[in-house]
């Protein structure tokens, strides 16, 4: 090795002892920082982050999850805040959003005074690195998959189940818990404090840190009124089997009564497998707002619900044709229509929407 060859050696190592040594002191990134940047919107003025939205890769992000959040907001998101405002009653402190997955934004659209909200799904929580130490292609490569993981969501409002698997594995990111941030920080939220936990089976919630295997994540947020809300997503089998051990309808249950949204659930709970699941949303829920793949029209005929039909009823999709229901069609008759779809049958024209109330006059959506 020459004398060249070593000045240049040391001056190469010195220059990375210094750089780690920076980022060891620099300032962390905040969450809510990571969410916008996730969410195509640029960091708070000053933040670690800051850089990022001076690259061509983000720049590009930004611009497309722009376009997709404003046609999918003016199209969906827009009409249902206008009339869950004008129809719906409340509001309730807790809601409870079974088969949800990250689906943070029509919780948040229905619910948007709750207090705590419980969002369940097969999906682990995943991670997001520090953006800061991802090499530019990396991070440009990770936005474009996650940003492609949203399409079918933004064009018809849920995630296709057995597309899932795939969906919520974009390159450096994994899970429901980026989309939860980009969700959280498009629908104008703060994020104030993300926590790992895990379920017990008692029903109780612990603190995960270090390299435990959480169950589920703990966010607490603001929005404009700046009143500190919770956000919780757990992975959860929602099976009688799986459910009756995991402890998370007796987390649930700790919340007391609440509101309900149950969209585009398979049709899971017309069948007996998961009796217990639609038992725990008929006994603690004040209101329940669904589609027809939620709670079979039977279960709330007893006389213990007011029903509230919207839209009109069509039996379902191909695939779940062998879930119709005949009684729908008599109750949908006398439906108010309205300008916005949720569910399988996503169109204005042709969406199921049914409000549940608890039988009494208070509970009755505004006319």
């Amino acid at each position: 090795m020459t004398q060249t060859d070593r000045k240049y050696t040391i001056a190469g190592i010195v220059f990375a002892l210094l750089l780690l040594a920076g980022l060891a002191g620099a300032k962390a990134a905040s969450p809510n920082d990571t969410a916008r940047i996730l969410a195509g919107l640029p960091p708070a003025p000053g933040s670690p982050l800051a850089h990022i939205a001076a690259t061509p890769g983000w720049q590009r992000h930004a611009a497309e999850m722009r376009a997709a959040w404003n046609t999918f907001e003016r199209r969906q998101l827009n009409r249902i805040r206008v009339w869950a405002a004008a129809k719906l009653p409340g509001p309730y402190p807790a809601m409870f959003y079974m088969f949800g997955g990250p689906d943070f934004v029509h919780a948040d659209a229905f619910f948007p005074h709750a207090r705590t909200y419980v969002q369940a799904g097969l999906e682990p929580v995943g991670s997001v690195p520090d953006l800061s130490r991802l090499p530019p292609a990396q991070l440009a490569a990770s936005l474009t998959a996650l940003r492609q993981s949203l399409t079918n969501f933004f064009q018809y409002g849920y995630f296709i189940t057995k597309e899932m698997g795939t969906q919520f594995k974009f390159g450096a990111f994994s899970g429901t818990l980026p989309v939860l941030y980009a969700f959280l920080a498009r629908t104008d939220k703060t994020i104030l404090k993300v926590e790992y936990v895990s379920l017990r089976g008692n029903g109780s919630l612990v603190a995960v840190k270090g390299k435990g295997r959480p169950s589920g994540v703990r966010i607490t947020f603001a929005g404009s009124d700046r009143t500190p809300r919770t956000l919780y997503y757990i992975r959860t089998n929602l099976e009688n089997s799986g459910v009756a051990k995991s402890g998370f309808l007796k987390f649930c249950a700790r919340l007391g009564t609440g509101g309900s949204l149950l969209k585009s659930a398979s049709y899971l709970m017309h069948v007996g497998g998961f009796s217990k699941v639609r038992d725990f949303v008929l006994k603690h829920s004040a209101i329940i707002v669904q589609d027809d793949s939620g709670i079979p029209l039977k279960y709330l005929s007893d006389g213990r619900w007011n029903l509230y039909p919207f839209g009109q009823y069509i039996p379902p999709i191909d695939v779940f044709k062998h879930h119709v229901q005949p009684d729908m069609a008599q109750l949908f008759a006398r439906a108010q229509r309205v300008n916005f779809g949720i569910g399988y049958r996503s169109h204005p024209t042709r969406t199921t929407i049914l409000v549940a109330t608890r039988a009494s006059p208070a509970g009755a959506p505004r006319q």
